[in-house]
């Protein structure tokens, strides 16, 4: 768990946990991430049944990304002390509901962790909500890095600009399909992302 949510839990200020992981005086397992958080390890909250690193990239172009992805997660779940028992890899956008892996994963009852390397790896949207649905029936979602998308884009080398524009395309062509028809939802969400590009 993050760092903040553990402080809040035991009642401890922000800064002075931060202080004790820093030093290594925590009365708790922590580890120290690549991008520099501090991540509880909580033995308490054991979790029955199988460990799983899910991994998503947006294209066919960037199967290698997807490699290198599964890569870093399964490193960072066993420096946190899961043992990932297998690799779940898919291709397709984060807001697209028709992900037969991930439907897998979550009807799976044998599978207690899901581990991602960031938020916007296993949903654009209601990540709360899916996790708070998977901790009602003792399951859990671990997010390695815990930063919003933009912070660190989803591709590395990706600009922020990129991904909101490829989220934004999305909506738009999700929208406009249920206006005008699935033929030509992409063509006007194109005109429409090119309207507002000129008027800005």
């Amino acid at each position: 768990m993050k760092l903040s949510e553990w402080a809040r839990r035991n009642g401890v200020h922000y800064q002075t946990a931060w202080q004790w992981a820093r030093d290594g005086k925590m009365p708790v397992p922590v580890v120290k991430t690549a991008t520099g958080r501090y991540m509880v390890l909580d033995r308490t909250a054991e979790v029955t049944g199988r460990t799983v690193a899910y991994c998503r990239v947006s294209g066919t172009d960037q199967l290698a990304e997807l490699d290198r992805q599964a890569a870093r997660v399964v490193r960072a779940a066993t420096a946190m002390g899961l043992t990932v028992t297998e690799v779940v890899g898919e291709v397709g956008s984060g807001m697209d509901g028709d992900r037969p892996k991930l439907a897998r994963l979550l009807r799976d009852a044998s599978v207690g962790v899901i581990v991602v390397e960031r938020r916007d790896r296993l949903a654009r949207f209601g990540l709360e909500q899916l996790s708070a649905a998977l901790e009602a029936t003792g399951r859990r979602i671990v997010v390695i890095d815990d930063a919003e998308a933009g912070e660190s884009g989803a591709v590395p080398g990706a600009r922020v600009d990129d991904e909101l524009l490829r989220d934004m395309a999305e909506v738009l062509t999700s929208l406009c399909a249920r206006l005008y028809g699935r033929r030509s939802a992409a063509r006007r969400a194109r005109a429409a992302l090119r309207a507002a590009f000129e008027a800005a």
